[in-house]
């Protein structure tokens, strides 16, 4: 069977399989799980076309993974096959721990379990299958391979991964603001004493890089319409976990139900596999059959949460600079309970938070600039932009989702 298929990929043209063993990983069910899983929750409750999977981003970050490689081959750097293959299934395997809904079982049915977390521990699964044949990739995924360069591809400040979801993501939700120059990056790309780097002569491509990335978590990740619906999303799976607890029957497909009726730790997820398979075989379609089902209920707090989802009838969102007055909060009170809802109800329908937004943190990985002396230094020290150094600075909104369209007064 010829396992070196060619696919076209809307964005980068054709896509080449690189291995026959990467190829076998694809077809794993593991991985055609992504399959069923926006790359974007709900953003297409904001922008229509952003239908695109996790599937379709893993295979555009190992494309990018190879192109990387082969940039830093043709400048004189040693890699040997083996971690050319390997670099690649990393970042091919990097969001297979992604639940349905992007975060949305992190906040709701897991505690304290990253999807990074589960993406390793189906990595050590698949290399357990497989004879160890991912050991190495492992290695790269954890940080612990000697060559460090490797991880950073992998995982930093300037990975594949940021490149291709951003291009991705621009691609699909139609907004120009996050387009960036990849393969050009990807050209200047080197590394010096084990660091990757960039070449001065792509420091421009490097400032637009993080000026799109900051422009596409307000304008898409941070959207107030997409933070509004998955609120509710939360708030009606946390619903019906209490109706479960509770003794009622709530309808769920048997992977998902068994996160429902039991709060699942890191220790749990460690110690009984069963969490482990059944974690695997779950997908946005299973969450979006239960919000079809759960319309339909009888507790009047899932089932109006659903039927507004499913419609588009989205809560109302406000934000601001500071957290919200405790006038305010009360208005929204007075409001909902003048609805008849109770009080021991609100919080269902009225959720506060923050998000937040830093598209440079020099304390993680450092973007670092190759000098035309050969020196190194960090982008934000290499730029002439003052706004580099003030991309660094972490930007903070609260808002606050409530039921019923009321604007709030200060």
């Amino acid at each position: 069977m010829n396992k070196r298929k060619i696919l076209n990929d809307p964005v980068y043209g054709f896509i080449a399989i690189p291995s026959d063993f990467i190829f076998d990983l694809i077809e794993h069910p593991y991985f055609q799980r992504l399959r069923r899983i926006r790359q974007l929750g709900l953003a297409e409750l904001v922008y229509p076309g952003a239908l695109h999977t996790r599937f379709h981003h893993a295979l555009g970050a190992m494309h990018l993974m190879g192109q990387a490689l082969n940039t830093l081959r043709s400048k004189g750097h040693l890699i040997w096959d083996a971690e050319w293959e390997a670099a690649q299934i990393a970042i091919l395997l990097h969001d297979a721990g992604h639940g349905p809904f992007s975060h949305v079982l992190e906040k709701t049915i897991f505690t304290n379990i990253p999807h990074e977390y589960l993406s390793l521990q189906i990595m050590k699964e698949l290399s357990r299958q497989l004879g160890g044949r991912l050991d190495l990739a492992i290695q790269m995924f954890e940080g612990s391979y000697p060559r460090h360069f490797f991880h950073q591809l992998i995982s930093s400040q300037l990975d594949m991964d940021r490149m291709d979801y951003l291009n991705r993501d621009c691609f699909f939700t139609g907004v120009a603001e996050g387009a960036i120059g990849t393969d050009r990056i990807i050209k200047m790309l080197d590394v010096v004493d084990d660091q990757l780097v960039v070449e001065f002569k792509g420091i421009l491509s490097i400032e637009n890089f993080l000026n799109a990335r900051r422009l596409m978590y307000w304008q898409v990740y941070l959207h107030k319409t997409s933070i509004c619906a998955e609120v509710m999303l939360i708030q009606a799976i946390r619903r019906a976990r209490e109706l479960v607890m509770s003794g009622e029957a709530v309808f769920a497909p048997p992977h998902f139900s068994l996160f429902l009726t039991n709060t699942v730790t890191l220790s749990q997820f460690e110690e009984d596999s069963t969490y482990f398979h059944a974690f695997t075989k779950i997908d946005d379609y299973d969450i979006w059959a239960c919000i079809k089902a759960w319309a339909d209920h009888l507790d009047p707090v899932l089932s109006s949460i659903c039927q507004r989802l499913l419609d588009r009838k989205l809560y109302k969102i406000q934000f601001a600079d500071e957290p919200f007055s405790q006038n305010q909060r009360q208005q929204i009170h007075q409001q909902l309970t003048a609805q008849g809802i109770p009080e021991d109800l609100h919080p269902y329908y009225l959720v506060e938070g923050q998000s937040t937004n830093a598209a440079y943190v020099s304390s993680e990985e450092r973007i670092l600039i190759k000098m035309k002396d050969g020196s190194v230094r960090d982008i934000a020290d290499a730029s002439d932009l003052p706004t580099i150094k003030a991309l660094s600075n972490i930007v903070r909104k609260y808002y606050v989702c409530w039921m019923k369209p009321l604007t709030l007064q200060s």
